[in-house]
C-alpha cells in the first residue's frame, strides 16, 4: 500500500499487506460469519444432528453443542472468529443457546447484506438492528413467565429443554433430578438475592457402567488416593482438616550453617526434627481431626506418624477442590501449622476410599448441609461420559440462572415467532430507512423456528405459517413439536427456558452483527511477516498469517 506525495511514493503498510476494502470486505466478513453459522445450525434442537470433530493428534469428538464445535474449529477468518466468542460469551453468561446466537449472528448479518446490496448504508442498518433489539427485549416482558425457585416441576422442566436432544435423552429425567438437587444445595444469598455459583459443583467423570448409574454426591469426590498405604481407607464420624501448607519440617534459611562434629550430635539432630514433625501431627490431632487433606505435599516422616495416629491423609489436593471441600463440610483453611483450632475443622459423615487398582478415589459423603456437592457422570466409553458431562453442565447453569432471575419463556421457537410479529408491526410505525433494517430482523428471527423444523425433517414454511397463524390469535406460548410435527402450547407441555438465555443471545447477537457490519477496511499481513501496525494502525499484529483475505474461502480454514 503506497500514496503519492509531489510524485513520490511514500510506503505505508509492509510489502505484501492484502487490503480488503468497502463492499468487497463487508461481503467476505459476512460470507465467513455465515459460513460459520451454517455449520452448526444442523445441530439446532431435539433432531439437530452432530458433528465429529477430529483434531490433529486423532483425538475425536463427537457432539452437537455449538460452543464445543466452535471451540474445536480450526478458524482462520477473524470474522468467523467473533462468531465463536459471542458463542462462548453466551455458555458463559447463560450455560445454553450457544448455537442459536450463532445461528441468529450469521443470519442477522446475511439480512443486513440483503440491504447493502440495496445501497443503505451499514449505520443505517446498526441503528435498525440497534432499535429492534431493544423493541424485542422489551416485548420479552409480555410473553415472560415468573416463577418461585420451589417450584420444582419448573426447575425440572427447564433441566430437561436443556438436556433434550444432546444425547441424554433416554436419562434426561434422572439428570435433570440430578441437576436440580445439585444447585438447590449450592444456592447463597446476597442482598436478598439469590446467587448461584456452579464451580461448587464438581463433576467427576468415570468410564464404566451406565450412563443411568450416575449420581449426585452430598459430598465430594476427590480423584485420589491415600498418602501411604498402612492409613485407615474408611472413617466414619470425620473430623477433617484443610490444609494449605506441606507438613515437613521447616527447612533452615540458606545462609546458615549446621556445625556437626560427631555421629551423636548429627543423631541428635535428626531426633529433634523427627520431633517437630511429631508435634505437628500431635497438634492436628489433638484437634479431634482424624483426616488430613493437604494442598501440598507430606514428607514421608509425616505420613508415618499420621498413619499411626490412624488418621487417613490425602496429600497434593488442588486448590479448587480444597475450597469444595471446605463449603462441603464447613471448615476453615489452615494455613500455619502453628496456628489452628479444633473450630477450623470440619465433618462429614464418611469418608472412605473406594475403588480399585488406579481408579481409587476419596468419597466424602454424609454432610450435613453440604454447600458444595460432586456429580459423578458414567458412561460405557469416554465419548458417552464427555457427552454427558457437556450436557449435564448446561443443564446445571439454566437451572442456575432459573433460581437467580425467576423468569422463564416458552421454547420450541416460540419466543421467535411472536418478537418476529411484534417486531413487524413495531417496524410499520417507522418512517425512516431505519424501518428496513427492523423489518429484516424480524425475518432473521424466524430462522430459528425455521431450522427445528428443517432439522426434523419437516417442511419449513408449512411450519412457519402455522406458527405465524397461531401467534396471530394471541396463543404467545405456541411452538413446534418436533417429534409430532405440530404446533402446540410449549408452556403446557414444559418445554422452557431462561428469559436470559433470549436477552442474552438477542443482544450478543446484535451487538456482533454490527461490529462486523462497521468494518470496512480490512488489512491483512502477509504469511510470516508479523506486520507491526500498533502504533499506527490500530494494533493489528495478530492478525497475521490470514491467507485469502480478498476472497473469503480461502481464509475461512475450517
Amino acid at each position: 500500500m503506497s500514496a503519492q506525495l509531489g510524485g513520490q511514493p511514500i510506503i505505508i503498510l509492509r510489502e505484501g499487506t492484502e487490503r480488503t476494502r468497502g463492499k468487497e470486505a463487508r461481503r467476505n466478513n459476512i460470507m465467513a460469519a455465515k459460513a460459520i453459522a451454517d455449520a452448526v445450525r444442523t445441530t439446532l434442537g431435539p433432531k439437530g444432528m452432530d458433528k465429529m470433530l477430529v483434531s490433529a493428534t486423532g483425538d475425536v469428538i463427537v457432539t452437537n453443542d455449538g460452543v464445543t464445535i466452535l471451540r474445536e474449529m480450526e478458524i482462520e477468518h477473524p470474522a468467523a472468529k467473533m462468531l465463536v466468542e459471542v458463542a462462548k460469551t453466551q455458555d458463559d453468561e447463560v450455560g445454553d443457546g450457544t448455537t442459536t446466537v450463532a445461528v441468529l449472528t450469521g443470519e442477522l448479518l446475511d439480512r443486513a447484506g440483503e440491504l447493502i446490496e440495496l445501497d443503505v448504508h451499514p449505520t443505517i442498518i446498526a441503528s435498525g438492528y440497534r432499535l429492534a433489539a431493544d423493541k424485542a427485549i422489551e416485548l420479552l416482558e409480555d410473553i415472560t413467565h415468573e416463577i418461585s425457585e420451589n417450584d420444582e416441576e419448573a426447575l425440572l422442566n427447564i433441566a430437561k429443554t436443556a438436556l433434550t436432544g444432546k444425547g441424554a435423552e433416554g436419562t434426561k429425567d434422572m439428570l435433570s433430578q440430578i441437576a436440580v438437587s445439585a444447585i438447590r444445595s449450592i444456592v447463597d444469598e446476597e442482598d436478598g438475592k439469590k446467587i448461584v455459583d456452579i464451580d461448587y459443583i464438581k463433576i467427576e467423570k468415570k468410564i464404566g457402567h451406565s450412563v443411568d448409574e450416575s449420581e449426585l454426591i452430598k459430598g465430594i469426590i476427590l480423584n485420589k488416593n491415600k498418602a501411604q498405604s498402612n492409613m485407615p481407607e474408611r472413617i466414619v464420624n470425620a473430623k477433617i482438616a484443610l490444609i494449605t501448607r506441606p507438613i515437613e519440617f521447616s527447612k533452615m534459611e540458606l545462609e546458615a550453617e549446621l556445625d556437626v562434629s560427631s555421629p551423636d550430635e548429627l543423631s541428635k539432630f535428626l531426633d529433634q526434627e523427627e520431633q517437630i514433625v511429631h508435634d505437628i501431627v500431635n497438634r492436628i490431632a489433638a484437634t479431634g481431626a482424624n483426616v488430613v487433606l493437604c494442598q501440598l505435599g507430606i514428607e514421608d516422616i509425616a505420613q508415618y506418624f499420621l498413619s499411626k495416629a490412624n488418621i487417613l491423609a490425602v496429600e497434593r489436593v488442588e486448590k479448587k477442590d480444597i475450597e469444595k471441600v471446605a463449603r462441603a463440610v464447613g471448615a476453615n483453611l489452615i494455613t500455619s501449622l502453628d496456628d489452628f483450632e479444633a473450630s477450623d475443622i470440619g465433618q462429614a459423615g464418611l469418608v472412605e476410599l473406594k475403588g480399585s487398582g488406579e481408579d481409587k478415589m476419596i468419597y466424602i459423603t454424609e454432610c450435613s448441609n453440604p454447600k458444595a456437592v460432586s456429580i459423578l457422570v458414567r458412561g460405557g466409553t469416554e465419548q458417552v461420559v464427555e457427552s454427558t458431562a457437556r450436557a449435564l453442565e448446561d443443564a446445571l447453569r439454566v437451572v442456575g440462572v432459573m433460581i437467580e432471575d425467576g423468569k422463564m419463556v416458552a421454547g420450541a421457537g416460540s419466543p421467535e415467532i411472536e418478537l418476529s410479529l411484534r417486531l413487524r408491526e413495531f417496524g410499520s410505525t417507522l418512517t425512516g430507512r431505519e424501518q428496513l433494517a427492523v423489518m429484516k430482523f424480524a425475518e432473521a428471527l424466524e430462522i430459528i423456528p425455521r431450522t427445528l423444523a428443517e432439522n426434523a425433517g419437516l417442511d419449513p414454511i408449512d411450519k412457519l405459517v402455522e406458527l405465524r397463524s397461531s401467534h396471530e390469535k394471541g396463543n404467545k406460548d405456541a411452538g413446534l413439536n418436533v417429534y409430532e410435527g405440530i404446533v402446540e402450547d410449549m408452556w403446557k407441555n414444559g418445554v422452557v427456558e431462561p428469559l436470559r438465555v433470549k436477552t442474552q443471545a438477542i443482544n450478543s447477537a446484535t451487538e456482533t452483527a454490527i461490529m462486523i457490519l462497521r468494518i470496512d477496511d480490512v488489512l491483512a499481513a502477509a504469511a510470516g511477516s508479523g506486520m507491526d501496525m500498533g502504533a499506527g494502525m490500530g494494533g493489528m499484529a495478530g492478525m497475521g498469517g490470514m491467507p485469502g483475505m480478498g476472497g473469503m474461502p480461502p481464509g475461512m480454514m475450517m
